[in-house]
């Protein structure tokens, strides 16, 4: 086989190109601070609340700050941690859920501000003998204010992939 100086230069401009392609399929890491605005202190996004007596529940009361996200992850490629509140769930696993910073959040104690909160719809379902595990979450992430059973929440993703977060 000959090789010609078009061939080389061609071969060439393949494998420059090769390490970019690679690495724009790679996703950005991400953490909770990261949903925040920049510029907006996460002490300005809580707010106080009152109690319903009646119903037994603390209802939490934002400010116009917990409702604003961070322009740069509209569209973002991620990958982020959390935990898991089930929405959509079957033997399968659960399809749909809350992704939340910490356990029991919205469950056991006031739900995060909508800036602090993902609804992610699963490709895969998430088993469901694995609700109490840290996952990280990789998919595309929208702005997407909405409300759901157990919160507001201000991001939605498709979870392309799903693994267990190893402390």
């Amino acid at each position: 086989m000959t090789v010609t100086r078009r061939k080389l230069l061609t071969l060439a401009a393949a494998s420059a190109a090769l390490p970019q392609a690679a690495f724009a399929n790679a996703p950005t890491e991400i953490t909770w601070d990261d949903l925040i605005p920049p510029g907006v202190p996460y002490s300005e996004i809580i707010g106080e609340g009152v109690m319903d007596e009646r119903n037994d529940l603390w209802l939490p009361q934002f400010d116009a700050n917990a409702a604003k996200l961070n322009p740069a992850l509209d569209g973002a490629y991620i990958k982020m941690p959390g935990f898991i509140i089930p929405i959509d769930q079957t033997t399968a696993g659960v399809s749909s859920f809350v992704l939340v910073p910490y356990v029991g959040a919205c469950l056991h104690t006031p739900p995060p501000p909508p800036n602090q909160l993902v609804f992610v719809n699963a490709i895969t379902p998430w088993p469901s003998d694995n609700l109490w595990d840290a996952v990280w979450v990789t998919g595309r992430m929208q702005h997407e204010l909405q409300t759901t059973d157990v919160a507001e929440t201000g991001y939605v993703m498709e979870a392309e992939f799903m693994e267990v977060y190893v402390w």
